[in-house]
């Protein structure tokens, strides 16, 4: 796994749809399901990627984390405006700030490894610790999950770490 890119970015309005859902049930597939057929509705879309956005209320400490930590849950696309939402979607603002981007190559399933990267030995080793802002991932219009060479942007929020803790 290689370094991340730190990326700091301005606000990004995202239209979509939520669920609530936990590592355990992972209602994700049901989730895209019900909206990739909705997105020809919205309109001013930025590109043609896609957003899964994860909202950890407390934020995340993945040395909480467990199958039944709640979270919220998001498919959607990034528009110029929030302007014209489709019945039955919603609006989502990602707020400006820091993020180190990496990039996961594998199906989901192999997501764990790249997790265990990230959160295990990355972000332990780093200046950076997490932020409470939303984590998402990118993937480009002909992502395919079962594809073993997909690949897809892991975005988490950082910040530095305050070293008065210390």
């Amino acid at each position: 796994m290689n370094e991340p890119k730190i990326i700091e970015i301005e606000n990004r309005k995202l239209i979509g749809m939520k669920i609530k859902t936990t590592l355990s049930e992972n209602k994700t597939l049901e989730l895209w399901q019900n909206f990739k057929p909705r997105v020809t509705e919205i309109e001013n879309r930025t590109d043609t990627d896609f957003y899964s956005v994860q909202i950890f209320e407390k934020g995340l400490n993945s040395e909480q984390l467990t199958p039944q930590t709640e979270f919220e849950k998001w498919a959607a696309v990034q528009v110029e405006s929030l302007h014209n939402v489709p019945d039955e979607l919603e609006k989502f603002t990602i707020p400006s700030g820091k993020y180190a981007v990496f990039v996961h190559r594998g199906t989901p399933q192999e997501f764990a490894k790249t997790s265990a990267f990230i959160y295990g030995v990355w972000l332990p080793n780093s200046e950076f610790e997490l932020d409470g802002r939303p984590h998402f991932e990118v993937m480009s219009a002909n992502y395919h999950p079962a594809d073993p060479n997909a690949e897809e942007e892991i975005w988490i929020p950082i910040k530095k770490k305050n070293l008065s803790e210390f």
